[in-house]
């Protein structure tokens, strides 16, 4: 990450409105110096800094900096850190170094309702990049669910610039405290109809021209590769097709084929790639008129844009990998196309929104679920790459109206 920079248009008056609508991401935002944070009321006056950051921007990219092996981490701890920034600048004209308790508090109200909308919500349909005019800090409200994990992001920075000697004192500290909680079971995964709802409308996307036809191959695959390996959005850019390989069985000499994945904390585990996976691979590579296999380390992406195809390149070319925004877009148009066919379907628009909410991580947990129903824990756990058997619990639920029938049928006291 490079050092913070001030942008001319970015200017922040003394009275803390931003002088241009355009907001800018961290790193980018500019600020007048008693904005910056050097004369913060939190500051820490014990000369005992481990950080060599002097502006509030400074330190929360040294924060940032922990994260850099973690893509999804840093994403999200980027994205609440660097939303707080702007709030307690544009908002309260305070350094993020100044903030109080009770500024905290309003913050976690203004999640749940970010006004003036013009200036901190998204506009409705496709996603503008970082460095769009149009971009925005915020999609819509907040749920409550989102609105604790910003918090508890929130929470875990100020506490490390404590630690830091950057900052006096954490002022959400102060904030109610629970007592420990087992940990809650997955909500955000697509039940059995759900998720054939969302496998319906990629088979019945279009396939009458060649784009039509790569971008049906390429979605199907897609899905195909989050539900089937229970990859992370990160896994699926980050890894490529020179990843699978076949390994004999010790006992029977059968031939397997795995994907050896490179995951979160830069931990190696091994994906079984079942029969399934391995005829969608094929399918997918025939489509971009490659042989069907992979060979060992081919430095091909897993993923590839919609209109690439080896006639069009030559031997030695593959493109680059695609981006997790990138990803993220497709997998939302898919969602957001279900959603449309559930309601026109006349099927409720509480089920339609949850379809619409869905995104790559919900497939994971929905390929965790249908994992737990059906295997030992232990499988579940390896593939999907979780550290403790505790983690992968929380896909031990079921689905709520079947486990009501299953226990109506079977659990009596029969007087």
């Amino acid at each position: 990450m490079r050092p913070i920079e001030m942008r001319e248009t970015e200017k922040v008056t003394s009275t803390g409105a931003l002088a241009h609508a355009e907001l800018a991401p961290l790193g980018e935002i500019v600020v007048l110096d008693e904005l910056s944070g050097r004369a913060g009321s939190n500051r820490s006056r014990s000369g005992h800094q481990q950080i060599s950051a002097s502006t509030d921007q400074e330190a929360v990219l040294a924060w940032l900096a922990r994260f850099a092996d973690s893509p999804n981490t840093l994403a999200n701890s980027r994205r609440e850190a660097e939303r707080l920034l702007l709030w307690s600048i544009g908002e309260r004209a305070k350094p993020l170094s100044s903030l109080s308790h009770e500024d905290l508090l309003m913050y976690r109200r203004f999640l749940a309702n970010p006004q003036p909308a013009a200036r901190w919500v998204m506009a409705p349909g496709r996603k503008a990049g970082r460095r769009s005019p149009d971009w925005r800090p915020f999609a819509g409200p907040l749920s409550e669910a989102s609105t604790r994990q910003a918090m508890t992001v929130l929470n875990s920075l100020f506490s490390w610039l404590v630690e830091a000697g950057y900052l006096a004192g954490n002022p959400l500290s102060l904030s109610k405290r629970r007592g420990k909680a087992p940990k809650p079971r997955v909500t955000r995964f697509l039940e059995t109809d759900l998720w054939e709802a969302v496998r319906g409308t990629i088979l019945a996307m279009p396939q009458e021209t060649q784009r039509q036809r790569a971008v049906y191959a390429r979605a199907r695959w897609l899905f195909s590769l989050f539900f089937l390996g229970g990859l992370r959005i990160s896994e699926v850019v980050g890894n490529g097709m020179g990843d699978f390989y076949m390994r004999s069985n010790h006992k029977s000499g059968e031939q397997r084929w795995w994907l050896e994945v490179l995951g979160k904390g830069d931990k190696q585990r091994m994906v079984p790639a079942t029969n399934e996976l391995m005829v969608e691979l094929m399918a997918y590579r025939r489509a971009l008129e490659l042989p069907e296999l992979p060979q060992p380390g081919e430095p091909s992406p897993l993923v590839f844009p919609v209109a690439w195809r080896r006639s069009t390149h030559p031997a030695s070319v593959w493109p680059e990998a695609m981006t997790r925004s990138a990803v993220h877009g497709i997998l939302k148009e898919v969602f957001a196309a279900a959603a449309g066919r559930w309601v026109n379907e006349g099927r409720g628009q509480e089920q339609a929104d949850k379809l619409s909410a869905a995104s790559a991580h919900w497939l994971r947990h929905t390929a965790g679920s249908n994992l737990a129903n059906d295997i030992d824990l232990r499988h579940v756990r390896d593939t999907l790459g979780h550290t403790t058997l505790s983690t992968t619990s929380i896909y031990v639920h079921g689905e709520d109206d079947a486990r009501h029938d299953a226990v109506n049928a079977s659990h009596r006291i029969s007087w």
